[in-house]
């Protein structure tokens, strides 16, 4: 049965540094926030719901999942999945997706240069997208766990969804 999975790149978050010397507690900026709240406003007109949210662990993509959950509705589920980590591995977001199954539409939020890649892997590019900060990507797969090249059907920027949010 096909899936619809959409991969997201967390927001913007503070800059690493001598603030966050442990980059898994990095927040979101307030902007980030901001952002992210129009962002879902642009998924919603897009007609996106969601089954469930997974995400990474790190501060940042949590906050993400948690801000675009809250602007959908119905309101996904979110787990927490270190495959979205930025040491996660195509798979163990293979084994996640396998654990779910049985949802038709599920969101990935995790980090750069990791959902480029995994986009790539879906579709079977050899060259992987660039998600800019809050970009949403729609790529339809055949079954879970994914076993052939999928489809990208749609790859929206943080900027266009901004503009669809309002």
């Amino acid at each position: 049965m096909a899936a619809d999975l959409y991969l997201i790149r967390h927001g913007i978050a503070a800059e690493r540094g001598e603030a966050w010397p442990d980059d898994t507690k990095r927040p979101l900026t307030d902007e980030g926030v901001r952002r992210l709240r129009r962002i879902a406003g642009g998924l919603r007109e897009v007609g996106v719901t969601l089954d469930i949210m997974l995400s990474s662990p790190l501060v940042r993509a949590k906050q993400t999942a948690e801000i675009l959950a809250a602007g959908l509705q119905p309101r996904p589920l979110i787990v927490s999945s270190e495959a979205l980590s930025p040491a996660g591995a195509y798979a163990g977001v293979l084994d996640e997706l396998a654990q779910h199954a049985r949802r038709r539409r599920i969101g990935l939020v995790g980090h750069e240069p990791g959902m480029g890649a995994l986009a790539a892997r879906l579709i079977g590019s050899r060259h992987a997208l660039e998600f800019k900060k809050g970009a949403v990507a729609l790529i339809e797969v055949a079954a879970l766990p994914p076993t052939g090249t999928g489809s990208l059907r749609w790859f929206l920027t943080p900027r266009l969804l901004r503009r669809l949010g309002k």
